[in-house]
């Protein structure tokens, strides 16, 4: 592990990166050891999805928890392979802190380096005619960032477009990628979203929470929520848990895989 621990050493000012998302914005200095750790996942996910021959996959990551949601899984992004070799993750992250977010162009490694909850990763293999979809398209900054929109929620309503959390981006790109001409706005790619079956996470979120991540955090917002919907307590949002079940259930995807941090010594 020595390579790895002289990556970790490089790799320390790289992790206070003030992006992130499907994580806690909490302050806390990266150590050498989970430095480490987020780079040897990044090493056995490059791995695996070599060995997988796809071009294109959607890889999520566990950046907090959201155990008491039912959910395992934080946030995805897609990646691509190269025609240079390495691998390359399209993801949105929000700026800590703020209500705006941006579109990121990164390897593995600095998509590991975030200060996991687990270090899991979970990722699935789309259909070739997914992929040839989505190729181009991520290769394309422009493209990659056509309905990207700045305003940033984490619980951001499925269906509405005042705000875009990170896993929403991914869903609504696909779209576009899929259906180039008749999803060039954001309401269009939810259209088809809706028509392919994809069905929103429900979180089941109090008053008193709402009222607390509105006021404590920038990054939180329900004011995009039907009321109807947000006085019953029901936060539909777009999760990787549901992004996986569905890409899969509308055979758009193959069966999600793991990839847990081998035991190694730090």
């Amino acid at each position: 592990m020595r390579t790895l621990h002289g990556i970790a050493a490089a790799a320390l000012a790289l992790a206070a990166m003030a992006a992130h998302a499907g994580r806690s914005c909490e302050p806390r200095q990266p150590t050498a050891q989970t430095i480490a750790q987020g780079m040897q996942l990044a090493q056995q996910t490059a791995q695996a999805l070599d060995a997988s021959g796809a071009r294109v996959v959607v890889l999520a990551r566990a950046g907090q928890d959201l155990s008491r949601y039912g959910l395992r899984y934080s946030h995805l992004g897609w990646a691509y392979k190269t025609p240079e070799g390495p691998w390359r993750v399209v993801h949105k992250l929000n700026d800590c802190g703020t209500a705006v977010a941006a579109v990121y162009r990164q390897g593995l490694g600095e998509f590991f380096l975030d200060d996991l909850w687990r270090h899991e990763a979970v990722w699935a293999v789309p259909t070739p005619a997914v992929q040839q979809a989505l190729l181009p398209l991520l290769a394309d900054g422009a493209r990659a960032t056509r309905l990207h929109q700045r305003a940033y929620s984490m619980v951001s309503y499925a269906w509405g477009t005042i705000y875009q959390q990170s896993n929403q981006w991914a869903l609504e790109t696909l779209a576009l990628a899929m259906e180039p001409e008749r999803a060039q706005t954001r309401a269009q790619a939810q259209a088809w979203l809706r028509l392919q079956g994809y069905q929103p996470t429900v979180l089941r979120i109090g008053p008193l929470t709402r009222l607390g991540g509105r006021m404590t955090a920038a990054n939180v917002a329900f004011d995009d929520h039907p009321p109807a919907q947000r006085y019953a307590d029901r936060i539909e949002t777009v999760t990787v848990d549901s992004a996986l079940a569905w890409l899969q259930h509308a055979r758009l995807a193959g069966a999600p895989q793991v990839q847990v941090l081998s035991p190694e010594k730090f």
